[in-house]
């Protein structure tokens, strides 16, 4: 995801309000013409998708279909079906959480995995834990810390105290906390990053990580060293890639969309990723398209993805 917190809140409210507000002839629950003529055209019940050795379904994050989430959102997740793509982690809510699940079970997508703002973690905790147990998710977490300027070690340290607080009262609602990087954290610091003190000091019964291995391969992380140093902690992969001549070691956040490649022709050896993940024991897996044409370049990505063998 590309700067949680800016799109957070209103953003993600206005985005992906009840259906009924932003496309009055779709009805939340209830596919549009459009929407059923699609699903019987692609196939709703297309084969799962998997990755390659690994096995593992292809999962979406459905950041990568939010244009099509602000008019149609069944129409989004029939889309994802037909991909055969049946795991979704999610980006905000269309309507009500229960709503929400609705029109998941009516597409035949299972959410696995929710981002939620950190503010909301904070001030609101168990409308989060409501929410997450309407859908059905057991991964509950955090795209963005709030920082101004440059992440610092002040940041890193404030972040450890309130993940550890967060994971907590997650973990007694029966939900896993995670936090996903995002690539401004890998801050020299020590013998290491600020990213490395936030795992160590951090709780790992408690806080768990989501990899998005463009926000790692970005700032000039290895993510299969990353891997192999902190076994069991990243639990959750975000799969982006980055276009050949990008140059590395930016610690920014964020790039151009037009920057961002279809997964296979980027920068990233997907073959060793896996396989360290795999080890790992990685549960869930979501590709996540920022390129300029999500619709377009899923369908190639999903095809690579489910051809990685090692």
């Amino acid at each position: 995801m590309t700067r949680f917190l800016s799109r957070s809140l209103a953003v993600v409210a206005a985005a992906f309000a009840p259906v009924v507000a932003c496309a009055p002839a779709v009805s939340v629950g209830s596919p549009s013409p459009a929407a059923t003529s699609a699903s019987t055209s692609t196939g709703q019940q297309a084969p799962v998708r998997t990755i390659g050795s690994v096995g593992a379904p292809i999962g979406l994050q459905l950041w990568s279909l939010r244009a099509m989430a602000r008019t149609d959102p069944t129409a989004m997740l029939e889309f994802t079906r037909a991909q055969g793509i049946t795991h979704v982690e999610t980006a905000g809510l269309y309507g009500t959480a229960e709503q929400t699940a609705e029109l998941f079970r009516n597409a035949g997508v299972r959410p696995t995995s929710m981002h939620v703002g950190m503010d909301d973690f904070k001030k609101n905790p168990q409308k989060v834990i409501a929410d997450a147990k309407a859908l059905g998710v057991r991964y509950v977490g955090t795209a963005w810390y709030p920082h101004q300027g440059a992440f610092k070690e002040s940041d890193a340290r404030q972040a450890i105290a309130d993940f550890n607080a967060v994971g907590k009262t997650m973990k007694d609602a029966g939900l896993q906390f995670f936090y996903h990087n995002h690539g401004y954290e890998p801050v020299p610091y020590g013998d290491g990053t600020l990213l490395d003190l936030m795992i160590r000091e951090t709780d790992p019964d408690l806080v768990k990580f989501e990899m998005d291995v463009l926000w790692t391969w970005l700032p000039n992380v290895d993510p299969v060293a990353l891997i192999k140093k902190y076994p069991g902690r990243f639990k959750l992969m975000h799969i982006k890639d980055m276009k050949p001549g990008v140059p590395r070691g930016s610690l920014s956040g964020g790039i151009p969309d037009s920057l961002k490649s279809v997964i296979g022709q980027g920068q990233v050896n997907w073959t060793e990723v896996f396989k360290a993940a795999k080890a790992d024991g990685f549960e869930h897996y979501y590709l996540e398209d920022e390129t300029t044409d999500p619709p377009k370049n899923i369908p190639p990505s999903v095809r690579y993805i489910e051809n990685v063998k090692f």
